[in-house]
Order: C-alpha cells, then structure tokens, then sequence
C-alpha cells in the first residue's frame, strides 16, 4: 500500500477515444452523421486532435505526468472500413501504440467500441441486427489475436446507458430529440437503408430494444475476449451520476438509480470490474431534482468533488466488483476550476478506498480538448489545449494539478518515471 492508502497497483492514468482524438475517421457512422442534412452535431470532427499521427507525443505526454495507465479505443471502423475487409496498417498502427504504452510504462486498458461502429455496420440494422453481436464478436477477436497479451484491462462498451441518464435528466430538449430523429432519417436514405442507429444518438422510443442490444453485444464481446484470454479483465464502462436523495426524495432517486444504472451493475456481476464514468451530482427532493447553491460546471451542475466517491460506491454495492474509473473530469473553459477539482476529487476517492471499497484505478478524462460528440470543440474537459490550427498540444495548470496528485500518491515510484 502506498502511504496514502492507496495499493501499489492503483492504475493512474487518463482517457481518450479514437473518434475524438484521431481524426478523419472517415469510415465511421458518426462522421456519417456528421455530414447528414440536418445534423445533431455542431459541427464536424474533421481531423479532430491528429491523435493518429501524433499518438507517440500524447503518450509521452501522459508518461510525462506520471501516469502508469493509459485508455484509448480500438477504432472498430478503422479496422474493418467495409464489411469483411481488415485493414492491416490499422491493426499494426494499434499494435504500435499498445506496445508504445508498455514502453512507457503505462497499462494499455483498451476499449473496444467508444460509441463509434462503422458505417457498414449502422445502415446494416446497427447494434440491434440480428448479426450485431457476432460481428461485433469478430472485431474484438481480432483484437485480441494481434495484440490481447499485452493489454491490462478490456472495456467492451463505453457508456451504452448514457442515453437514458440524458433523457432521465432531460438533458437533451424535446427540439434536439425530433432533430435526431429527422437526422437518422435522412442518414438512412442517404445510406440506402431502412434504418440507421449509432451508439449515442439512439431515438427515445428505441431506448429498451438498443439496451437489450448492446446486452447481447458485450456478452458476445466478453466471451471472445476471454476466449483468446482467460486472465484478462473485461467489464463495461457506464455513466454514473452521484444521485443524492434529501429527505422525501428517496424514491425519485431509487427510481433514476433503476432506470438508468441497475441493469448494468447487475450485468457487471458476471464482468470481473465495473467501469464508472462520473461527471456530476445529482440531488432529488420530495418534487423533484433539486439545484443547491454553489459554483456552477460547463455542464450547469454545481461542482461537487465528492460525487465520483458516491457514484463508485453505489456501483460497487450494486455490482458486487471492483470499480475501475475509466472516466471522471469537469467540463469547463476555466482550468482554475479543474485544477481545484482533480485533486480534491482523489482525495474522496482515496477515503473511500480507504474504507473499503475497491477501486481498481482512476483514467482521467481527457488528456486534452478534444471533439465532444453533438457539442464539437466547443465543451472544454482536456489537461491540454490543442491549436486547431498546428495541433500542438499545450498544458494547463490543471495537468501539473494532476501531477502533483499522482506524485503524492505513488511517491518515488512517479518520480522514477517523470
């Protein structure tokens, strides 16, 4: 144990996702939608952050705060652009950086689908065909044949229950749910296909069929892994509000946990970790959501550092595993914000470890400003800018913030390293 409580193999690290940091994700079904007429999405991705490119620069980034751990997805789309052709440069680029992270002294934890699927795949019925998990099988066996004995951790999904948190909040108004609507629409025509779905724009009448879907997919997905693995730790990573209850407000919480988490953490039973993804607190009272007083996120939520503790907590007494935080920052053009809020954030995280719950690692999200989905590159959540202009990444106090705690906490081991 280090002398903050924390075990010796507590994974630091930060996340990325290949759509929102590669750029030119060309055969994808979000790029698709990008280019739909009308369109949910601000604006395109284009060539997002250059993480292709400049994959070894972002590791060294990483390696240059201390961190031992570093999350990215696999693009399934990059790797199989049309049905049935694989793409060799891009399974060789993807072993490059796996074996790039261990050069570095950082765990490749590896997520198989971040929200993205190809384009293929989508005007072909999407993760609720018949074929979806198979397919989806597929892709990570072949993963895991060129490089599965070198990853740390698989995470099959990212966030396949994001969309019922959003509309449990209303986070999305009734005008952007109809403009989703009409945009898959046109993308399914414009495809050629009766329908066309992707993993985080998913219309709200399809909510129970896509999250049966993306049951049968992980399950199909976990299977393969471990068939070319047995050791290896597989879960899903979900989004997970601290929902906090004043008195009378027990049931409208209850309600949200079982709308939005329960399914998930009792599937993560037969997972070996939970993955959680937290960003915000959420308070019910007796007549609903309450907003208490306090300095307010990009999202419109007050800052709470203790809610990533909260929200690991309850998936850990629901699921019965270990929690891995595969993802947890602050949406913020203020870096003062963040560099206040990461600290005090592992701290709660440290006592609750402390207390018992067992948390496997905490993954930062993100190592810089990068695309974020319908919002573009307007929403700020990176340790690093990025010049959209010469991509040269440049760090915010909030990087060094990070570093500082990381140092703290695995003492001269982090010191080696930097």
């Amino acid at each position: 144990m280090t002398h903050t409580g924390l075990p010796d193999t507590f994974l630091w690290g930060v996340a990325t996702a290949g759509h929102q940091n590669e750029g030119d994700n060309s055969a994808s079904d979000t790029w698709f939608l990008e280019h739909t007429t009308p369109s949910l999405f601000r604006e395109p991705s284009g060539p997002a952050c250059r993480g292709y490119q400049h994959w070894e620069t972002d590791l060294d980034l990483a390696a240059g705060l201390g961190l031992n751990a570093f999350r990215f997805s696999v693009e399934w789309a990059r790797i199989e652009p049309e049905r049935g052709v694989v793409s060799a440069e891009a399974l060789d680029h993807y072993e490059r950086k796996v074996d790039g992270c261990l050069e570095r002294g950082l765990a490749p934890l590896v997520t198989f689908s971040h929200f993205t699927a190809p384009h293929w795949f989508a005007a072909a019925g999407s993760w609720t065909a018949a074929d979806a998990p198979a397919r989806f099988a597929e892709q990570c066996d072949r993963v895991m044949a060129r490089f599965g004995d070198r990853i740390a951790y698989g995470v099959t999904l990212n966030e396949p229950n994001l969309e019922q948190l959003l509309q449990a909040g209303a986070k999305l108004p009734a005008e952007a749910e109809a403009l989703k609507t009409r945009m898959l629409a046109a993308a399914a025509h414009a495809a050629g296909s009766g329908t066309y779905a992707s993993a985080n724009v998913i219309p709200a009448h399809r909510q129970d069929e896509f999250q049966a879907a993306f049951t049968r997919a992980h399950r199909a997905a976990r299977e393969a892994i471990k068939a070319r693995r047995a050791d290896l730790p597989v879960g899903v990573s979900i989004a997970v509000a601290d929902e906090v209850a004043l008195p009378g407000g027990e049931e409208r919480r209850d309600a949200k946990r079982a709308a939005v988490y329960d399914h998930w953490l009792r599937e993560a039973r037969h997972d070996d970790f939970i993955g959680v993804q937290n960003y915000e607190r959420i308070v019910h009272g007796p007549d609903g959501e309450v907003t208490p007083e306090g300095e307010r996120n990009g999202m419109g939520t007050v800052i709470e550092p203790e809610s990533l503790a909260g929200a690991v907590r309850y998936a850990h007494e629901v699921s019965g595993v270990p929690v891995l935080v595969t993802e947890h920052g602050i949406q913020t053009p203020d870096d003062a914000q963040r560099a206040a809020f990461v600290p005090a954030s592992v701290e709660h995280l440290a006592a609750e470890v402390r207390a018992g719950t067992p948390v496997l690692g905490y993954c930062h999200w993100t190592l810089m400003d990068n695309f974020e989905w319908i919002f573009g590159y307007g929403a700020r959540l990176g340790l690093h800018e990025v010049d959209r202009d010469t991509f040269e990444r440049r760090p915010k106090p909030s990087a060094k913030a990070y570093a500082d705690v990381v140092r703290r906490h695995r003492g001269p081991l982090a010191d080696a390293r930097s």
